[in-house]
């Protein structure tokens, strides 16, 4: 028996037979099963911003278990309150927070909130082609008809429109609106950026008839684009921002924040969780954020990731289109649907990365990843481009 068979006799088929057995991590390295190293450029979607067995991150979570692991929701600890105000403070406008323990149940929550906020018989207008994570509210407001179709009804009146189209979003947000939710990037579309005032326009579209802004910064916030939160490039603040992934390093954690009125809509027993605002996630957060200010990691991602960037669009090959994307979130455009094995190639060289989408390859590696780390897999692309030819 392989490990492989042991995988499919024992979890549900809703996800492949992974590619490799990941044992363990240093920095932006990985090593499997058969001892076999890879350039992670992948970080688990998003999420280890730091890389992997950071000190400060195994320091942090270290020390709290050793004082209490968990405390619940009917009390509190001070790794909770510190990350609550440090994410404000951060953004730079009063809210309030709400912490879970992934994305979809930040943008559950979200969903609650509009309903709250709305009643049942305003619709939300989303985005064709958006992502918002798999549980049913989350999943009411996700646009890829292939995993959301499936699973319906869902009880609530959502409208797509077109990413990007201002005009088609204005026409789109009526009195009827309750409210607008995006991501500042589609991340699971194959990383499409917001095109310059799209989430400008969105704001006026919201303001103009009172519906709430929701910004799903799930995969884009935590330093992925070279700033805290990828909104904080336009200048715009939501009524609503969703948090998870990158935030705890690898350890779970989700939440959402509400600005100004939004952050009192909950009253109290409309929502909770168990698990939300742990104390070994608070610290392993708060770890994150004291590394990416103190080793300059905003401006280090918008380094590295403009020289992957160019160097990607450098490379001259009939199955690459060109690159999208900003900071360390990056999109490999492809001229054919031959993403899967893109992701195959690279393995066989020696990298980990997505195949988010037939034609795109998407890289989100750690926010420390190096030059030289950076520079191996620029250099190795052609190559590994051939590997799908070949």
């Amino acid at each position: 028996m392989t490990w492989q068979d042991d995988f499919k006799a024992s979890f549900m088929p809703n996800r492949p037979v992974p590619p490799v057995l990941l044992t363990h991590g240093e920095g932006s390295t990985v090593w499997d099963s058969e001892g076999n190293a890879y350039l992670d450029l992948f970080a688990g979607i998003a999420v280890s911003s730091l890389g992997h067995a950071h000190p400060a991150l195994v320091a942090a979570v270290t020390a709290q278990v050793g004082r209490i692991a968990h405390v619940g929701p009917l009390l509190t600890s001070e790794p909770e309150i510190r990350l609550a105000q440090r994410l404000i403070e951060l953004i730079g406008v009063p809210g309030k927070v709400f912490f879970c323990n992934s994305g979809t149940e930040a943008n559950d929550a979200a969903f609650k909130l509009i309903r709250k906020h709305a009643g049942p018989d305003k619709y939300i207008v989303a985005m064709e082609n958006g992502f918002h994570g798999r549980t049913m509210g989350a999943l009411a407001m996700t646009g890829k008809k292939a995993i959301r179709e499936p699973f319906g009804p869902y009880g609530v009146d959502v409208r797509f429109v077109p990413y990007g189209d201002a005009e088609a979003l204005k026409a789109a947000v009526t009195d009827g609106c309750a409210a607008v939710i995006l991501e500042t990037t589609q991340g699971e579309a194959g990383v499409i950026p917001a095109p310059a005032g799209y989430l400008t326009a969105a704001r006026q579209a919201c303001d103009a008839v009172g519906a709430l802004l929701v910004l799903d910064e799930i995969q884009s916030g935590i330093g992925r684009t070279g700033t805290w939160f990828a909104h904080q490039h336009e200048g715009v603040i939501p009524d609503i921002l969703t948090l998870a992934k990158g935030l705890g390093g690898g350890i779970p954690i989700g939440l959402v924040i509400g600005f100004g009125p939004a952050g009192d809509i909950f009253a109290p027993g409309d929502h909770g969780g168990t698990f939300g605002g742990n104390p070994v996630a608070a610290s392993a957060a708060l770890a994150v954020l004291d590394t990416i200010e103190r080793d300059g990691l905003l401006a280090h991602a918008v380094k590295i990731g403009d020289l992957l960037s160019a160097g990607i669009a450098g490379v001259d090959h009939p199955l690459l289109a060109g690159v999208r994307g900003s900071g360390l979130w990056l999109g490999l455009m492809l001229t054919e649907p031959v993403a899967a094995q893109v992701r195959e190639s690279a393995q066989r060289a020696g990298f980990l990365v997505n195949n988010v989408q037939a034609d795109a390859i998407r890289l989100a590696p750690p926010l420390t990843l190096t030059a030289e780390e950076a520079r191996s897999f620029i250099d190795a692309l052609p190559a590994i481009l051939d590997g799908v030819t070949a």
